[in-house]
């Protein structure tokens, strides 16, 4: 059976808690258990883990309900705030233990990130394409960098700049052609 209590009542059962009463200690769970379960499952998101926070909790309120003051906090204040710091408390020990896995798996993971000489080798390529770029009129260079490099749609840069379609298609197409001849060399 829910016991229903007031703020006064609620804070009269803590502090008889504090005493020791294990009947003030029931009335409190009873009242509170609800509310306090839904603190705990909207942090962590997990019943089960909700259902063990909130055993820790009443066990801290147990310990410490004679340290609680009326004057200082609500009782459903005081209650929920240590349910919020079970809760958040749990999320941090649980995200500070090792997965568990053995370190001796690491060796069969391969690094994806190219090596130093495929590095500089995309970057001397990178450097010859801006170098190439620079060759093209400034219509074709332009056109070129926004499709390929920012992703604009051919009949939007034919629109900002003005022209048809198909010319702004052929000033790609001819300065791909510049590229391609500047790039062989």
């Amino acid at each position: 059976m829910v016991d229903s209590l007031t703020r006064d009542d609620l804070a009269q059962a803590l502090t008889a808690t504090g005493r020791g009463d294990r009947t003030a200690f029931r009335r409190v769970y009873d009242a509170t258990s609800a509310k306090l379960f839904g603190v705990t499952v909207r942090i962590l998101k997990d019943r089960q883990l909700a259902e063990d926070v909130l055993q820790d909790v009443y066990v801290t309120v147990w310990n410490r309900a004679s340290t609680y003051d009326p004057a200082r906090a609500a009782p459903t204040t005081w209650l929920a705030t240590i349910a919020r710091n079970r809760s958040i408390d749990r999320l941090r020990s649980m995200a500070s233990r090792p997965t568990g896995r053995p370190l001796d798996e690491a060796a069969e993971v391969r690094d994806e990130t190219p090596d130093a000489a495929a590095r500089l080798e995309a970057r001397q390529e990178a450097g010859r394409l801006h170098d190439c770029l620079q060759v093209l009129d400034e219509r074709a260079r332009e056109a070129i960098r926004s499709a390929f490099f920012e992703g604009d749609t051919y009949e939007t840069l034919a629109e900002r700049a003005g022209v048809p379609l198909g010319t702004l298609k052929s000033w790609i197409r001819r300065g791909f052609q510049k590229l391609k001849g500047c790039l062989e060399r």
